[in-house]
């Protein structure tokens, strides 16, 4: 208790001293819109809007679904939806029908997945992009043409590099756009910041880590021109940078080690495309070859066993999605796979939302519902290896990819002995045997999943006990004819059957996005009418992926090399040039600095894709370096920071936070462990039995990995990841949200990994400084955990703390051999808790 008071008493005055300008900027929820338009609008349109809209006769109720307003006012019994409540929102008690006088719809109930996604909308706050009294009062139509005049689907030109009025203030053509733009409305940029707030932001921006405190003493005693790009070029090539920039690309290829959804299934194999990401990032693989590997690395030619295997790990970005294993129709399945490949493929590499055209034409964007089946039949003619265990409830089990043995790609598993092979081998027979003697179907019901289990594990394995070198990825269906069908089955179905595509093929359209109405004609797999260029040629016995790719990455795109650029400098700057990072379509904002955006996406192409190259363009300009202190009349003509005249502060991400603290302490584990948790569980479901192990290590205190290496179980993440924002691996994350809630505060004093570095910094600062004053001592914990050292008043508060204190440790009779050590690590943890521990500026 009396380090608690004592600990919020100086936390308070730290916070108060230092960092009282410091407050993060609410990020807006656009990319929201999102899940609306894929997982709420088409149930509202097939199961509700017969009734309650503007295309009904009388609107029942009073009750109007098809606009925002309508269904935030609600009918007679009230509003339907309150955001942010879901327990007061009648909507969700009619659609989960508990009340017999209150059911919707009235003669069917909605799976509990639908449900789920409506509970899941209102409390994101119930996001609904629909303006107006009746949004369905009308048909939209696609207009090909206009659309093409859409800014981002014209190819970007080079612009001219605009004249500044100030000729010296400019270091590259970046900050020529930027200071032009301020100009033209009477504004100039604040001042540099100073040499270590400079470092600091450049080592949490390339690595993900806090600078050593020396490294900081060093640049800021360096005055020299070389100094700052020689830092800019060791980040850049330290390995810990590849691990920092891959987890932006996680978030938006949503990768997790689990299934999610219903039932909640482990991928074992998943880690590999982690590594795969770090590698490529480290690298520098070009970008457009990343796109390629990514989308169609198993069709890609190569001699080279260990490409070969890269290559096919790399198609694990369209494997790692999350699946409803216990879907009981195949064909519903296997589109909805294929409808959330789409939606990654062009969210990530297009930055639009083709997924949207599932049920009906682009509401929003000129992409028809047949361009939306053009890619269905691609993604419908590749087979997704994923793996898990046909279990009880998990009905959709595939294969994995095998490696290449010549590969000697590592494993996260050693060798099976015979003495444990042996004893499973038991086990399956004791398994076995109770089945056959029991009379209780329940018994052998739940018997047969631990079967599964077993066979499982031994399946991983040679018969040597060599492990199995697998991979989570994808590759092309078989060519192949059916015949099994009579002729009007052929002529309504195809290659297509109650299970799904058995073969490479073109796909119907279905009406409203339901598997039970295929239309006659099926659509020839291509791309995007409204991205000018060719068609598409896809070979007959080809499913296309190859020729996709290749298109997504062609710098004849106007949409790739766009979207990439705008993804680095939101990471850089804290927002996009376009704001909506995943919506580049009408829908989405318009560019800020359009000239800028076009000038960074020609030159990330002409320098070979090279994403280091372009990261360091833009962190060598004047932008980049401004500090973050605001002027009066720049914060009321531009409170958003739209045209950049400072460096906006924001909180560190999820990772960056836990890995400082790390970092500080001394505790990080700097070699990447091989594998991870959910690799050594093994197939089958999240909350089995003999799984705990790979739970307890979500949110092991003593895990001293980067947090790229902790378990990504959907559902189950780590607390540090989901208290601080860390992406939902369920969704596309093109630009984290930011949230203050209480529970950020409270973990930060009281949870035991932070314990547990608070401890093991006071230990090592007790080391390093032997016998020194308070005074000296607080200096070096400063610039440790800021990397400077204390202002005058921060010193005054930080030693009568110590004095405070050390009077409670006496008279609680602490013996002195721990009293010190006890001190220090509350000063640490109240460091630690700090805003400016918690801040980039």
């Amino acid at each position: 208790m009396a380090r608690r008071q004592l600990l919020h008493r100086l936390l308070l005055t730290c916070v108060v001293l230092s960092h009282s300008g410091l407050a993060p900027a609410q990020q807006p929820a656009s990319d929201d819109f999102d899940f609306f338009e894929k997982r709420i609008r088409p149930v509202l349109v097939a199961e509700c809007y017969s009734c309650h809209s503007a295309q009904a006769d009388e609107i029942e109720g009073g009750l109007a679904l098809d606009t925002r307003e309508g269904i935030r006012r609600g009918g007679e019994l009230g509003p339907a939806v309150e955001p942010g409540n879901v327990r007061r929102s009648l909507l969700i008690k009619a659609i989960k029908q508990q009340d017999e006088k209150l059911r919707m719809p009235p003669e069917k109930k909605l799976s509990a997945e639908v449900v789920a996604d409506f509970e899941q909308w209102i409390a994101m706050g119930a996001p609904d992009p629909r303006d107006g009294k009746a949004a369905v009062a009308h048909k939209y139509e696609v207009d090909l043409e206009a659309g093409r005049e859409h800014w981002a689907f014209r190819l970007p030109q080079p612009p001219p590099i605009p004249p500044t009025k100030d000729r010296d203030w400019p270091l590259t053509d970046v900050d020529r756009f930027v200071l032009a733009k301020l100009e033209s409305q009477q504004l100039a940029p604040v001042g540099d910041a100073d040499r270590r707030t400079l470092l600091r932001r450049l080592a949490f921006d390339l690595t993900g880590l806090p600078p050593a405190s020396a490294d900081v003493d060093a640049f800021a005693a360096d005055d020299s021109p070389q100094a700052f790009e020689a830092a800019v070029d060791r980040l850049l090539d330290s390995p810990r940078f590849g691990e920092k920039w891959a987890r932006h690309w996680l978030d938006v290829a949503r990768y997790a080690e689990s299934t999610g959804k219903t039932v909640n299934f482990y991928y074992p194999q998943a880690w590999r495309y982690r590594d795969y990401v770090i590698a490529a990032f480290n690298a520098d693989k070009p970008y457009d070859q990343f796109i390629k590997e990514q989308l169609a690395g198993d069709l890609m030619p190569t001699d080279d066993p260990r490409v070969a295997a890269e290559r096919m790990i790399a198609t694990g970005f369209l494997a790692v999605g999350p699946k409803t294993l216990n879907e009981r129709s195949g064909l519903k399945f296997e589109l909805d796979e294929v409808d959330e490949q789409i939606d990654v493929t062009t969210q990530a590499f297009l930055g639009i939302t083709v997924a949207c055209a599932r049920c009906h034409d682009h509401k929003f964007d000129p992409i028809p519902q047949a361009d939306y089946y053009a890619l269905a039949g691609i993604f419908r003619s590749t087979e997704t290896c994923y793996g898990t265990v046909s279990y009880i409830n998990a009905q959709r089990v595939t294969q994995l990819l095998k490696l290449p043995e010549e590969s000697q790609v590592a494993s996260a598993v050693t060798a099976l002995s015979d003495r444990e092979r042996e004893r499973i081998e038991d086990q399956i027979q004791r398994v076995r045997d109770s089945m056959s003697s029991s009379t209780d179907g329940l018994q052998r019901f739940f018997a047969s999943g631990r079967m599964s289990l077993l066979r499982a594990k031994l399946a991983d394995y040679e018969q040597d006990g060599t492990p199995k070198l697998q991979a989570m990825g994808v590759r092309d269906k078989p060519v192949r004819e059916f015949s099994r069908f009579g002729a009007g089955q052929r002529r309504r179905f195809g290659d297509y059957t109650f299970d799904g595509s058995r073969t490479i093929a073109d796909s119907p359209v279905y009406i409203r996005g339901e598997p039970d109405q295929p239309g006659d004609a099926r659509i020839p797999r291509g791309t995007l009418q409204v991205i000018p260029g060719d068609p598409l040629e896809v070979p007959a016995r080809s499913s296309g992926r190859l020729q996709l790719a290749e298109w997504i990455a062609s710098a004849e795109n106007p949409l790739t090399a766009r979207v990439m650029a705008n993804r680095v400098w939101l990471q850089l700057f804290g927002s996009g040039l376009v704001p909506t990072a995943g919506d580049f379509g009408l829908a989405g904002r318009t560019p800020t600095h359009p000239e800028l955006l076009d000038h960074l996406a020609i030159r990330l192409v002409e320098e070979g894709w090279s994403v280091k190259r372009l990261i360091k363009y833009l962190v060598m300009s004047r932008v980049y370096r401004l500090g973050s202190d605001s002027t009066p009349a720049a914060l009321e003509a531009d409170p958003e920071n739209v045209l950049l005249w400072r460096m906006a502060p924001r909180r560190l991400d999820a990772e960056c936070l836990r890995d400082a603290m790390l970092a500080v302490s001394g505790q990080l584990e700097s070699n990447p462990p091989v594998g991870s948790a959910v690799a050594l569980a093994g197939e089958g479901p999240v909350s089995s039995f003999g799984r705990s192990a790979a739970m307890a290590a979500v949110n092991d205190p003593r895990n001293a990995h980067r947090s790229i290496y902790l378990p990504m179980i959907r559902d189950n993440l780590p607390e540090a990841m989901t208290l601080f924002d860390a992406a939902d691996p369920s969704l596309i994350t093109s630009e984290r949200q930011q949230t203050i809630i209480p529970s950020q505060g409270l973990y930060l004093l009281n949870n035991e990994f932070v314990l547990r570095a608070a401890d093991a910094t006071a230990e090592k600062l007790l080391e390093a400084t032997g016998e020194v004053s308070d005074e000296q001592r607080v200096q070096e914990a400063f610039r440790r955990c800021y990397g400077r050292p204390p202002r005058g008043g921060e010193q005054v508060a930080a030693v009568e703390f110590m004095k405070q204190y050390r009077d409670r440790l006496s008279r609680e009779r602490v013996r002195s051999t721990r009293r010190e050590a006890e001190l220090w690590s509350a000063f640490c943890q109240a460091l630690f808790a700090s805003a400016e521990f918690q801040y980039r500026k």
